[in-house]
Formats: C-alpha cells, sequence, structure tokens
C-alpha cells in the first residue's frame, strides 16, 4: 500500500472516531437531561404545573391550583332504517342522527360553572336557508350555583320542559322521542334560568325550576320581537328521589330496591311567537301568544319502569295565518294535545324490552291540514355500558287519521348504535 493509501485509511478511521466520540456525548447529555424530569426552567416542581387528570363520565382536567376545570364528553348515533309508508315503495335510511361534543367545568370557583354542547350531524345543524346560520350551539350556558339548593344560569339550554326532553337523548329506551316530545316540547331558549332542589334520601322532596327567556329558540336568524317566554315547573317525589339520579335516564338501571315516583308538571307561555312551535317549527306569517301544558309521572321498581306523559298547545287567536301578499298561502300553529305511555323491564343480563303508545289530536280548525295519530313501538336494547354504550333495536307501527275519515298506515324496523364517555 502506498503511502497515498495509508492516508486515506488513517483519514477515515480519525473520522469514525470523531463521530463515535459526538454520539457518546449526545447520550450522556440526553441521559443527563433525563436524570432531571421533576423541575421546569422556572424551578417549579413539573406536579404542580401539570394539570391534574381524572376520568369517569368524560375526561376531567383541572389546573393544579384548582381555579379552572374542565370535562371532555362525546357521544355519537349511528342507525339504519327500514320504511314502508303505504302507497309509497320501500326505502332504506342510514345516518349518523346525533353526534355531540360536550365540555363542562368550572372558572375560578367552583360556585362559577359552565356548559357547552356543540352539534354535527345534519340533524343537529338542519336545514341552512337564506340569511340563515348553521346550528351548532346547542348549549352556551353560565351557571351561579349558590348552594346545594339553588342555582342561576345565563344563557342557552334546555327551559324545564316535559321530562323526554329534559333528559338526554342519550338516555333514551328507544330510537327517538316520542311524536308527542317532537311536537310540543319546548326546546332550548336563551334567557334566564332558576332552579330550586329539595330532595331528601327516601323522604318527600321537590323541585322548582323556571325561566325568563326570548322565545325564539336556537333560530338566531328570526327577527327580535317585543314578545318574551316564561316557563315554570314543579317536580314532587312522594318516596324520595330517584338512585343515581334515575328521573334523568329512562328505564332502571338502578334497579330501585323501592318503589319510586316522580310526578311533574310544566306551564309554559311564549308571547308574540314567530314559530309554529314557538322556539321551533315552521315561520307565521304573523306573530301568536301560545300557551302550553306538559305533565308528567314516572313509577320505577325493581327493573321495572313506567311513564306516561300529557302534553298540549294552544293559541287565543285563530291558529292558522296568512300570506297577506298571497291568501291563498297559509302557515299554522301546531295547536293540539297528545299523549304517551310506556313500560319496560331490564332483565339481570342488561337486555330490556319496552313499549310505548302515543297518541295526537289536532284541534278542530287543523284537521284539514294534519292527521290526527296513533304510533305503537316496540323496542329492544342491551346496555353494555348503561345508556353510554348500547345496542337498539326498534318497530313502530304509525297510523294517521284523516279529516275525511281515511286512514294511512305506516310502519318502520330501526337498528342504532350508541356509544359515548
Amino acid at each position: 500500500m502506498n503511502a497515498k493509501g495509508a492516508l486515506k485509511i488513517n483519514a477515515y478511521k480519525a473520522i469514525m472516531k470523531l463521530v463515535k466520540i459526538i454520539i457518546a456525548l449526545s447520550f450522556m447529555t440526553f441521559a443527563k437531561a433525563q436524570e432531571i424530569p421533576n423541575y421546569s426552567f422556572i424551578n417549579e416542581k413539573v406536579d404542580d404545573v401539570l394539570p391534574k387528570l381524572k376520568t369517569g363520565k368524560g375526561i376531567g382536567i383541572t389546573s393544579r391550583d384548582s381555579l379552572f376545570q374542565v370535562n371532555f364528553r362525546f357521544r355519537m348515533q349511528n342507525r339504519v332504517t327500514f320504511i314502508q309508508n303505504e302507497d309509497e315503495e320501500e326505502k332504506y335510511e342510514a345516518q349518523v342522527r346525533r353526534v355531540r361534543l360536550r365540555l363542562d367545568g368550572f372558572i375560578v370557583n367552583p360556585k362559577w360553572q359552565y356548559l357547552l354542547q356543540l352539534g354535527f350531524s345534519h340533524t343537529d345543524i338542519g336545514q341552512i336557508e337564506n340569511n340563515s346560520y348553521a346550528n351548532v350551539v346547542r348549549d352556551a350556558v353560565i351557571i351561579y350555583k349558590a348552594n346545594d339548593h339553588w342555582n342561576f344560569g345565563f344563557g342557552q339550554t334546555k327551559l324545564p320542559g316535559n321530562r323526554q326532553r329534559i333528559n338526554s337523548s342519550g338516555a333514551l329506551q328507544f330510537t327517538d322521542r316520542s311524536i308527542n316530545n317532537s311536537r310540543f316540547n319546548i326546546d332550548m331558549d336563551f334567557g334566564f334560568h332558576v332552579n330550586y332542589f329539595n330532595q331528601k334520601e327516601d323522604e318527600f322532596s321537590y323541585n322548582f325550576k323556571g325561566a325568563l327567556s326570548t322565545g325564539e329558540g336556537r333560530r338566531f336568524s328570526a327577527q327580535p320581537d317585543n314578545g318574551l317566554a316564561l316557563t315554570g315547573r314543579a317536580e314532587i317525589f312522594p318516596l324520595g328521589p330517584f338512585q343515581k339520579n334515575g328521573a334523568y335516564f329512562e328505564g332502571d338501571l338502578a334497579r330501585e330496591q323501592s318503589p319510586k315516583i316522580m310526578l311533574s308538571a310544566t306551564v309554559h307561555q311564549n308571547n308574540n311567537a314567530q314559530n309554529s312551535r314557538g322556539q321551533s317549527g315552521d315561520v307565521l306569517f304573523e306573530n301568536r301568544t301560545l300557551q302550553s301544558l306538559l305533565i308528567d309521572g314516572i313509577v320505577k321498581y325493581k327493573g321495572w319502569a313506567a311513564m306516561g306523559a300529557y302534553m298540549s298547545r294552544n293559541t287565543s287567536n285563530s291558529a292558522i295565518t296568512y300570506n297577506p301578499q298571497n291568501l291563498l298561502e297559509s302557515s299554522y300553529v301546531f295547536a293540539a294535545n297528545g299523549t304517551d305511555a310506556q313500560l319496560s323491564y331490564i332483565f339481570p343480563s342488561n337486555y330490556e324490552i319496552a313499549a310505548r303508545y302515543s297518541t295526537q289530536n289536532m284541534i278542530e280548525e287543523l284537521r284539514e291540514f294534519t292527521p290526527d295519530r296513533d304510533q305503537y313501538s316496540i323496542g329492544l336494547t342491551k346496555y353494555i355500558w348503561e345508556h353510554a354504550f348500547k345496542l337498539q333495536g326498534e318497530f313502530t307501527f304509525d297510523q294517521l287519521n284523516f279529516y275525511d275519515g281515511s286512514q294511512k298506515d305506516n310502519w318502520y324496523i330501526r337498528f342504532q348504535i350508541e356509544i359515548g364517555i
């Protein structure tokens, strides 16, 4: 080997030795850094800086100074439905019925709480029309919890209406609420909310709830008016409150060991309402003042659960409004009454069978516009993780009774999966 070749070899060896030294020093530096993980650059312990994490109903994060807390939750409902309407071709429908993201917690002090809930499915957002906005925001309310009895809210959230509407759509025995709930519920609204709770285990208990709100619901594009909505609700528990807050979910998943009963009533007046159902529905050509009465009852005992409800809406003026530019065009207040009854039993295997009957009757003035209805439903649910993860099947038969005496029979079969945290 000549001198030139030997020089190249020696140079190569020197370079490789330098590379090895650099790599060794890098590992030593990294290892040294890993030996001091408990202090930040401001000389605070990491345990005092990082937030506290908890799991349970959702994922919760609390700042180390306990001045802020947020709890993240989500849920979704995926479903497929086979539909057979009389005199129509059979059809299939597959959809994401609901997708919800919920954040709640407190700021500065646990007395100052907040709730934010967003909806992302097409049924959550609704149809976007001219001069309107996507209704992504469902709940956006700030709550001051004065003590164990009183709390006060300001913002948009559910009004204290009928029980099935107050309950989350994720806490239902069937794949959806009843036909009466969809027509008579007073939904969400922006305003001031007040609640008084007086609950004692196994003793007579009661709650009072009220709200002063805009009456326009989530329809932000509606024109302002000079009418407000007033809502009042009373709930009584003759034998004490339900276990695990069971008044807020359907079915006796808590398997009450002693009978539990809830009786409640809501009265609601929406002054100068612009929509056919108050906070929702079609836009009226003339404003109307609407009065609603909502009565509920629940009984639960050893896996059995029974619910009953009466709902009605009336207006002192004619329910029908006409377009002043074209009298052939009209819209009307959904003025009617309806009743629901449902019964269920949950087996030790966490399978549940449920049955529901609903009837709906229009006022005489509207019978030629909308038929009366009778609906019969049977549901089968497998609870994997209570209401947070469940499989649901449902068969529903819908009978429409028209003003001229004719009748139309429709039915559907549906399968749905609900999952959430």
